[in-house]
Parts: C-alpha cells; sequence; structure tokens
C-alpha cells in the first residue's frame, strides 16, 4: 500500500491563525519528568488508529534516552486524570526550527473542536522556543482532520512524498 507525507510550515507567527477553544476541564502541560509508561500510552493510544508503528517496540530504556534529550519536549492533555491528547516538540538545531514531531488526541475527543485547541497549544509552545519556523508532517494514513486542521492554523506545504507502507 501507498502513503503521502506532506510536510507543512508556519515561517512566521504572524501565519498562525489559533482556534483556542472553552475547554476549561482539560489541562495541557508540559511534563517534566515523563516515564517510559507514560510515554508509550500517549503514543500507542492515539497511534495506534493510525499505524504509528515505528516506536511502537521501544524499550524502556530508549524512550528513556529519547526523552533524555534536551531538545524534546513531551505535553499532555488531561481531563479527570486521564489522557486526552498529547503532542511531541522537537528542537532542530540544524535549522533553527521546531518540529511538532507527534500530535493527537484520543478518539472520543474528536469531531468536539479539541484538535484545533490542542494544535494551537502546541504551535504557541513552539513560537515560544523562538524557531524560524515551526513544521510538522502529516500523511494519508493519519485521520481525514487533521490536514485541513494544519491548513487552517495556517500551515502551508513545502514538500510531499510517496512512500510503502508495509
Amino acid at each position: 500500500m501507498q502513503a503521502t507525507r506532506t510536510y507543512l510550515e508556519l515561517t512566521s507567527p504572524r501565519d498562525f491563525r489559533p482556534a483556542f477553544g472553552d475547554f476549561t476541564a482539560v489541562t495541557v502541560a508540559r511534563e517534566p519528568r515523563p516515564t517510559p509508561d507514560l510515554y508509550r500510552a500517549c503514543y500507542r493510544t492515539v497511534g495506534e488508529a493510525y499505524h504509528w508503528r515505528d516506536r511502537w517496540d521501544w524499550s524502556d530504556a530508549e524512550i528513556r534516552r529519547h526523552l533524555a534529550d534536551p531538545a524534546i519536549s513531551l505535553h499532555v492533555a488531561r481531563r479527570d486524570g486521564h489522557l486526552h491528547g498529547w503532542y511531541e516538540l522537537r528542537r532542530v538545531a540544524d535549522d533553527d526550527s521546531v518540529e511538532i514531531a507527534y500530535f493527537g488526541i484520543v478518539g472520543e475527543a474528536i469531531g468536539r473542536g479539541f484538535g484545533k485547541h490542542l494544535l494551537s497549544c502546541a504551535v504557541r509552545d513552539a513560537w515560544a522556543l523562538r524557531p524560524q519556523r515551526v513544521w510538522l508532517h502529516t500523511c494519508t494514513l493519519d485521520h481525514p482532520h487533521a490536514l485541513p486542521n494544519y491548513v487552517a492554523r495556517g500551515f502551508t506545504t513545502y514538500k510531499t512524498e510517496t512512500y510503502e507502507v508495509t
């Protein structure tokens, strides 16, 4: 099976079109010391439906090593103490950018406007690191609302590629 990956970017904070909503029952916070169990729960809970497999079998040691990288930050959304969504930011020193490396919400949050809100939080937090640009990628295996949400927040496409999914 083939999939298409689309790379999108914001090159100025002025291009960002936030869509924060009224989600007072949800807290979104950076995790200062995320555990492998938390990371695995975020990755698998959100990613299973979208064929996220590259980190599926990471050991605790691999996850700890990844999260110890100062370029990585994990941000978790919780409602009533339960996972509601998450994003991972990755600072890329080579081109002074921040990648929204992973982003997603749990199934029961889909269709309620929370994706717009959480993406707005991710972009806000990425720009707070003062990069030259903020970027991310999505693919045709992701939720069909993903790409329209990114474009609605001001992201523009700078590259696409087709690849084989096994």
